[in-house]
This record gives C-alpha cells, structure tokens and sequence, in this order.
C-alpha cells in the first residue's frame, strides 16, 4: 500500500510516517518504479506499535529502544518491565508538577475578586516572576 493507505490505516500522518522512517524508527520503504514509498503488513505492524508507544507517552528515544526490545526475540521482559517502570516514575513525577501548577493557580483564582477593581493577584504573581 501507499503512504496514504498506510496513514489511513494506522491512524498517523503521512508526514509522521515520512518523519519516523527520517529518523530510524521505521526502515526506509520499499519503492515503486514511480518512486513511491510501499509498505506492507509488517510496516503496518510497525506503525501500529509506534503510534500506541507514542499513546502511552513514550519518548521518541523510548520507542526506539521499545522497538529494539520488540525486534530482539532473545530480550529479557526484565529489561521492558525495567524501561517501562522508569516512564511510569517520570508520568508521576510530570502529575506532581501539574497537581502543584493547578494548586498554584486556583490559590491565586481564589484570591482574585474578579470584579471591575483593576488589582488582579493573578497578574501580580505573573509580573513577580518575570524579573529577578
């Protein structure tokens, strides 16, 4: 199939399909006489693991080495279990970010009076952490 068959079919863009075989993590396509990119089941498969990785927000560099470990028959499940655990302590980390940025900013929603008074303490707290 084509490139817009495969997008179709997997759910990503042709440019992110062009992009992943860019940078090594889908392997360069087969190619028509007309010169256009082919793929087959394989590819698909590929793509489909690709795209679900990045679902599960999974860096490019994860799926890389995900892809590696997938490819690799002879791999420990240790060593997927082990770079899935260090995503799942980066996911917790990025929660406790955005839990202290959302009580950050209802703290400051809550002290504002959103009335027609100009003093905002949003703004306040904003203009605070510009300059130092």
């Amino acid at each position: 199939m084509n490139i817009g068959q495969a997008a179709r079919h997997s759910g990503l863009s042709a440019k992110m399909i062009r992009y992943y075989e860019s940078i090594g993590l889908l392997k360069a396509a087969n190619r028509a006489d007309s010169g256009y990119r082919i793929y087959g089941d394989h590819d698909l498969h590929t793509l489909a693991f690709i795209k679900r990785s990045r679902d599960l927000g999974f860096s490019l560099e994860e799926v890389g080495k995900l892809l590696t470990l997938w490819q690799d028959r002879q791999r420990a499940s240790a060593d997927v279990k082990a770079l899935a655990r260090q995503h799942i302590d980066e996911l917790n980390r990025k929660i406790r970010e955005l839990g202290q940025l959302r009580d950050t900013l209802q703290d400051l929603v809550e002290h504002c009076q959103g009335d027609h008074r100009p003093d905002c303490p949003i703004l306040k707290n904003l203009e605070s952490g510009c300059c130092t």
